[in-house]
């Protein structure tokens, strides 16, 4: 692929812009460890909700769709739409649990919630392995799609485009922290969205296309556009759609989509001004990555089946590409080596700060981990702030090389996703039900972690007679009996500890009736969250398939999914705002 000088231009400003952002934030950054990783807790919803979509799209998204698209039809795409369920859920009942706890990091509340060593163990434990090991995985996964694309669009080696890209994100990552991270964000995500859809609009009227209408009745593509999957037949609609919605979403631990919120959601959560900006970020985040992002990707996707109908019309058009490296996903950057000069390099710059974006924040969460977690809870208590924050730029470096180098390896986006979700399956119902429920404890989690990582070791390595979702079902309920057991037969967390989390935390419900105060009279948030959960799904939902549905030329279904999306917005927000006021 040749990149003309005005692409190179475009990609080398972007550079610029992230490393200039990088240093202005630096000011701030060095200061103490507030500020290093939650941006001293100051962030408007509106910035926070953007760099949680921002984060979320990296340079693999487009290429995980993309070989759904092409491998299961636009309806595979519910292996993740499935998540919205979850995220609804942390709008409006976890985000406000979550900012009040006050922690630095979401492993830090294993010790204001459980008592005694199993949670500082838990702590530690989940610091190395969340710091590190699944840390390092997903940045694994963000470096593969980056190597597919530096050497399909850029034309360089897959250790070229890391070193480069990755390089730039470690510079601005270690002297701006969190707040460079989330400015930086800002900017990808209008870079993103005005390249997805210039990219679409151009790809879409090219002459082997002709347009939209073209596009949805070409015979490679009109099996492929159904936004469900054939109901007729169990082994199509069971693992494409129902096994998402019905198990998936509360059962696994996936990155940015955590039963409760976790990770980098509960980290831009804590950044947040208050509870109220907590919340609204979590809102925007949901409605943007849902319902306004994915069809560019589609429509892309399904153009591809136009262009490189076959593997082999890939492997043709770019003989260069390593054989291990040859797969479905290839076929989004594949596509985008049609885009005129100019387009491209926005498109490539959009791609890269997408990557970075998501580097930058998986680097920041993961040191935090560290640091906070690990190195100043076991190592060093009584640590300077400047040393905690040298520490994390150290855990950084440690972190990206480690990233990098996976992503060399890996060579699949479904492979990597796939994975992902088999390791976290069964543990997600603890991160819903321990606040609420007093009775689970550390060993809850220490032995759900144990059971799904031993059961993820046994589906990929040793058995191979299921399918992924199988093995996903079969996995959560076996690690969900395995705790559930453990809960019971285990010593339930001292009596200080449970009523310090309530008087903190005050999260309210049945399950703590023995360690709230009785002199409230605020009514439970819980019941009118799922409420409204429900409400804001549908909402999102109607908004996705009544796109979908436009672009098809379904107008009456069209008109139908937007009336519901209307309705259950107005119901919502009428729901939300009256009960807000006097609940807890």
């Amino acid at each position: 692929m040749n990149m003309a000088i005005i692409d190179w231009v475009i990609i080398a400003a972007y550079f610029l812009i992230a490393l200039t952002i990088g240093i202005w934030a630096s000011k701030k950054a060095g200061s103490n460890t507030k500020s290093f990783f939650l941006a001293g807790r100051d962030m408007p919803w509106w910035l926070l909700g953007i760099s949680m979509v921002a984060t979320t799209f990296s340079t693999d998204t487009p290429n995980l769709v993309t070989d759904l698209v092409r491998q299961k039809g636009v309806s595979g795409n519910w292996g993740w739409w499935a998540f919205l369920l979850t995220g609804m859920l942390t709008v409006f009942i976890y985000a406000k649990l979550w900012r009040r706890s006050n922690v630095l990091t979401d492993i830090e509340f294993y010790e204001l919630r459980y008592s005694g060593k199993a949670a500082a163990f838990l702590r530690g434990f989940r610091a190395l392995y969340l710091g590190l090991i699944f840390n390092v995985l997903v940045m694994g996964t963000v470096s593969l799609a980056a190597v597919k694309f530096g050497e399909i669009i850029l034309g360089w080696k897959g250790w070229q485009t890391l070193l480069i890209a990755c390089s730039i994100t470690l510079t601005y990552s270690t002297l701006g922290g969190l707040r460079a991270v989330i400015i930086t964000d800002f900017v990808q995500f209008i870079l993103a969205m005005i390249g997805s859809i210039f990219g679409m609009f151009y790809i879409v009227n090219l002459p082997q296309i002709g347009g939209i209408k073209n596009l949805i009745l070409h015979e490679n593509v009109i099996d492929n556009l159904s936004l469900v999957p054939d109901f007729s037949d169990p082994s199509v609609w069971v693992p494409v759609m129902l096994v998402p919605l019905a198990v998936q979403w509360w059962a696994s631990y996936y990155p940015g989509a955590e039963p409760g919120g976790g990770g980098y959601i509960a980290q831009r959560m804590f950044s947040a001004k208050d509870e109220k900006n907590a919340i609204g970020a979590t809102l925007l985040f949901n409605i943007a990555h849902y319902a306004l992002r994915p069809w560019p990707w589609i429509i892309i996707a399904l153009s591809s089946l136009i262009i490189f109908p076959e593997l082999t019309d890939i492997q043709r058009a770019f003989p260069d590409l390593p054989a291990n490296k040859l797969g479905h996903d290839v076929a989004y950057p594949a596509m985008l080596t049609l885009l005129p000069s100019g387009l491209l390099g926005l498109v490539a710059a959009s791609l890269i700060a997408a990557f970075m974006s998501t580097m930058s924040t998986q680097l920041n969460l993961g040191a935090s981990y560290l640091v906070n977690d690990f190195y100043k809870r076991f190592i060093s208590p009584n640590a300077s702030e400047s040393q905690l924050v040298a520490m994390g730029r150290v855990f950084t470096v440690i972190s990206i090389i480690l990233g990098a180098g996976l992503g060399l390896i890996l060579t699949s986006a479904s492979q990597a996703f796939d994975l992902l979700l088999m390791i976290g399956a069964g543990t997600g119902l603890i991160y819903l039900l321990r606040w609420f429920w007093w009775r689970i404890n550390a060993y809850t989690e220490i032995v759900a972690m144990i059971s799904s990582l031993i059961i993820a070791y046994y589906f990929n390595f040793y058995s191979h007679s299921l399918a992924s979702w199988q093995e996903i079902i079969i996995g959560a309920l076996l690690t969900t009996a395995t705790w559930i057991i453990a809960t019971f037969i285990t010593p339930p967390d001292d009596e200080k500890t449970l009523k310090r989390f309530v008087k903190k935390v005050n999260p309210g419900g049945p399950g703590w009736k023995n360690y709230s105060p009785h002199h409230t009279n605020e009514q439970w948030s819980v019941p009118i969250g799922l409420l409204c959960m429900l409400c804001g799904t549908t909402s999102v939902y109607g908004i996705l398939l009544g796109v979908g549905s436009l672009i098809y030329g379904h107008y009456q279904t069209a008109f139908i999914l937007i009336g519901i999306s209307i309705i259950s917005s107005f119901v919502l927000f009428k729901a939300w705002f009256k009960h807000s006021a006097n609940t807890i």
